[in-house]
């Protein structure tokens, strides 16, 4: 595993996985809301957006979460593997109460200057669907893109705990 792509809805762990991953790797991690937000919380151009996304999948060794299925066709091709967090919506909405209501107002380090985390429902909502509308991306995706990739589909806590023990990050 030398470059690693950590996809998932919102709130199934996505961050909190990379940086585990990517500290036992000794490689960078890269978290796609950096390249894909501007401060305000406002869209970055999708061409700067995308090309942002190339020049990071340029570099040798990563692990990059995020979805942004945009560029796929950028990051599958150059991947080796790909964690599919697929949990269940309730587990994630409820994650992503949890974590608004602990870190409302704060900068993380997984999200770009100026954009503190906040309540947002278009999160929400895209967490909601994200089984109707990005799991067909995502296979499609792999299809096109990834299939020489080495594909962990983890649908649970217990399923990303053997993970873990697997890869040493336990």
């Amino acid at each position: 595993m030398r470059r690693v792509l950590v996809i998932g809805s919102p709130g199934s762990g996505k961050s909190t996985l990379s940086i585990r991953l990517a500290a036992k790797l000794a490689v960078p991690v890269h978290h796609l809301d950096r390249h894909h937000w501007e401060p305000g919380w406002r869209y970055r151009e999708a061409a700067d957006a995308r090309e942002r996304v190339r020049l990071l999948t340029e570099s040798p060794q990563w692990v990059m979460d995020g979805n942004f299925s945009e560029t796929f066709d950028l990051r599958m091709p150059r991947a080796d593997t790909l964690i599919w967090l697929d949990y269940p919506r309730v587990i994630c909405i409820q994650r992503i109460l949890i974590r608004t209501l602990k870190d409302h107002g704060t900068q993380k380090a997984d999200l770009p200057e100026g954009c503190p985390e906040k309540f947002d429902t278009g999160v929400l909502r895209f967490a909601w669907r994200f089984a109707k509308e990005s799991r067909p991306q995502i296979t499609s995706g792999l299809e096109q893109f990834g299939q020489h990739l080495h594909v962990f589909r983890l649908c649970d806590d217990s399923d990303v705990a053997a993970f873990a023990r697997t890869q040493g990050l336990a």
